[in-house]
Order: C-alpha cells, then structure tokens, then sequence
C-alpha cells in the first residue's frame, strides 16, 4: 500500500534508540534481568558504563525538545477513513496524521501514547468495550515521526496476552519503540532507553488499571499497573542504566473530567517530590493520558506534570462528547545546567480531531495561520484546550501557547 505521506528520513540527530536491560530491585517483584539482551526488534546501542566509572569529559550539551501527544483510539469511522484514504485495499492512516507531521518530525524525541491493542492485519477489529484497531498504525506514526508511544491503558488487556504479544511484535516491525507493556518477564525488567543527542533518556509508562480485566495468569509483568514504591524504583533503576533524564506516561485520571482527580493529584505530589539518595529528582517530566479530555499543565514540586493531553485520534460523535475530540500537543526544551538536566521551555499546540469529512488530526494554529476553510469549525476547539490547558496557572511558570508549524 503505497503510503500518502512518504516517510521521513529519520530526521534530526536526535532520537537514536536504544534500549538497556537493567536489574530492577525487588520493588519490580516478578521480574528478572534480562542479561543484556535486546527485546524483539530492539536495536543496541553502545552504553555509557556504568556511574562512577572512567569516562571520557563530556562534549558540550546541546538542548533537546520532546514531543508527546494524547490517546490514538481508532473508532469503526476512522478505520473506515483508513480504508477509503487507501483507495479500498487495505487501510493507510498517513493523511489522518500528515496534519502533525511536521511539528512531531522538528522534535528530537517524539512520543505517542498508543491507547489500544491492534488485530490481524484484515481484521477483524473492534471498539469499545473491547478495542482492537488495525496495526497499520503502527506503520502511520513511524511515517509520521514518532520514536515510540507508550502502551500501558486501562485496553491494554482488551485482547488479552495474546493481543500485547501481536501489539509490541507490530511495533517492533516498524521500529517503533515501546513501553509500558511486555511479552516476558525480561522485557518488562528492560528500560526503554533513547540516546537524544548523546543524552540517554528513559521513558517509562504506567496505567491506573486495566478495567477490571485480571493479570494474565502467570505473567503478572503484562502490564504496569500504577504502584508509586514500584515506578521509582524503575526509575532509579533507569539512572544506574546511565539515563540522564526520565520520562514517565501515567495513563490516569477520570474520564470526561477537565479537572485531575485526588489520585492524579496525589501521585503527582508523590512522583515529582521522590529524589534519589543523592538529591537527585527521579522523574523529569510526567505526560498524562486517558480522560479523553484535556486537562492542565501544571508545575508541581518544580517538575512539569502535564494531567491530561487528550485523546489525539479520537471521532466522538454527539454534542455532549465533541470534547473527546479537543488535546494538546505538549513540547518540552530540556537544557543542561549546573544540576543536571532540566526543562528549559515549556509549550502547547492545541490540536484537534476533525471528524469532517475526511477525518483528520489537525494543529489548529497552523492550520489556522494557512488559511483553511474550516476556521469558523475551530475556533471553538482552540479556545477550549487553551482554557483546560492554562486552567492550573501554568502560564505564571513559563508556559507558552506554540503558533509553530514546522
């Protein structure tokens, strides 16, 4: 199927992957090293050595930006839209995306948050409750530019081990990295590792739950399911791996509601206050998912904590849910400074799922700044996500709307 948006070369210098098994303590129960080895599809990188050890002096630190972007849930319409963007053989999700592209692809490390599990290549497929979409996918938002997404939701099991095992195998296909979710006790013990400008940074993914739906029998490393003592223990596991900086996804929060809730807030009190015994933060950044709607940015304990992006590809149909179509398109500087890594710039890009017709995901500034016909249908998208976005005070800590559409 020849794609409608041709692929990228693998822009910028920037996100190299890399991906480092490290012991993980006993906090991580259930789960073993892996020895060294490289999951299915991994690509290894030389590492830096361990803390401590003889190293050449550093080259000088150039600043880095990442993107992330809200839940990609493919309802029977967008699926449809696939279908028909491939001319009815197949399905081609490139021209839904094509719209970010060029925002994702200036990024040095670009991460997704890929909400479902996905079926055979021809089906069949499912939405809610139990959602399986077509790994074609995977295939649009490597094109697109993304590095990897996380994989932990409360739909990770929707399909059950069965599904994560063909999920990550169509990941690894394309390269798209992943975290969150595991075939084995090895991958599950194996940081997710990017070397971003000579940086290595971590990213890891939780979720609050999985719906009811129970651990594989077994194999309870499946999914991580959200544990404080447990994600800072990863994290300082990511640290002795040589990762300068860590990222971590929390799938949280209640649906429809523009507000976090007591656990949001509550963890969010707990991730960004943990240090090391040295000082040292053990989370960099948290990028939230799940609620469908989006939520603040906040800072809290000097750490960003972005509650909710929103769902980037959804099609809610029904006045009372149009909502679910409404995110944001985060994008953090980090710069080297005397204590380390730290983020530098922090911007939004309000970002909407247009059901038109054709369905597409659109940077609505961008779109906006080029004259598009459909600028009476997005004004009220805009002023929606700036108000959800800034409805923390984020703006008082250096938070700034991006009219970018690079």
């Amino acid at each position: 199927m020849p794609p409608a948006l041709s692929p990228a070369p693998r822009r910028r210098a920037g996100a190299r992957t890399a991906v480092l098994a490290v012991a993980l303590s006993a906090a991580l129960a259930a789960c073993s090293s892996s020895g060294g080895q490289t999951p299915p599809g991994g690509r290894e990188r030389p590492g830096r050595g361990a803390p401590g050890g003889t190293q050449a002096a550093p080259a000088p630190a150039e600043p880095f930006t990442v993107v992330a972007t809200g839940d990609v849930l493919a309802y029977p319409s967008i699926w449809q839209q696939a279908h028909d963007d491939a001319g009815g053989n197949g399905y081609d999700f490139h021209e839904i995306f094509a719209g970010v592209a060029p925002i994702v692809r200036s990024a040095d490390l670009a991460l997704c948050h890929m909400e479902t599990v996905y079926g055979a290549p021809d089906g069949p497929f499912a939405a809610y409750p139990l959602f399986k979409a077509p790994p074609q996918i995977a295939r649009a938002l490597v094109d697109t530019g993304y590095d990897g997404c996380s994989t932990a939701s409360n739909h990770t099991l929707d399909d059950g081990f069965d599904g994560v095992q063909r999920t990550l195998a169509d990941m690894d296909a394309v390269g798209l990295r992943h975290a969150g979710s595991a075939r084995s006790a090895d991958e599950a013990a194996t940081t997710t590792m990017y070397e971003v400008k000579g940086v290595k940074v971590a990213h890891l993914a939780w979720t609050y739950g999985t719906n009811g739906l129970p651990l594989p029998d077994g194999k309870p490393w499946t999914v991580n399911v959200v544990d404080v003592p447990r994600i800072v223990a990863q994290a300082r596991a990511a640290r002795d791996a040589g990762a300068e900086v860590v990222l971590l996804s929390l799938h949280w929060g209640s649906e429809w509601q523009r507000q976090p809730d007591a656990d949001q807030l509550r963890w969010a009190q707990e991730l960004t206050a943990s240090k090391d015994p040295s000082g040292h933060k053990d989370i960099d950044l948290i990028l939230g998912t799940h609620n469908h709607v989006p939520q603040p940015y906040a800072k809290v304990n000097g750490t960003w904590v972005v509650y909710g992006m929103g769902d980037q590809m959804a099609n809610f149909p029904g006045a009372d849910k149009l909502q679910g179509n409404y995110s944001s398109i985060a994008r953090f500087t980090f710069t080297r400074g005397p204590a380390g890594w730290a983020v530098d710039r922090a911007e939004f890009l309000p970002q909407y799922s247009d059901p038109g017709p054709p369905f597409r995901v659109v940077n609505l500034n961008a779109a906006l700044a080029g004259g598009t016909t459909r600028a009476d249908a997005y004004r009220t998208p805009l002023e929606t996500i700036r108000a959800a976005v800034l409805s923390e005070g984020a703006a008082a800590d250096g938070l700034v709307e991006s009219t970018d559409g690079r």
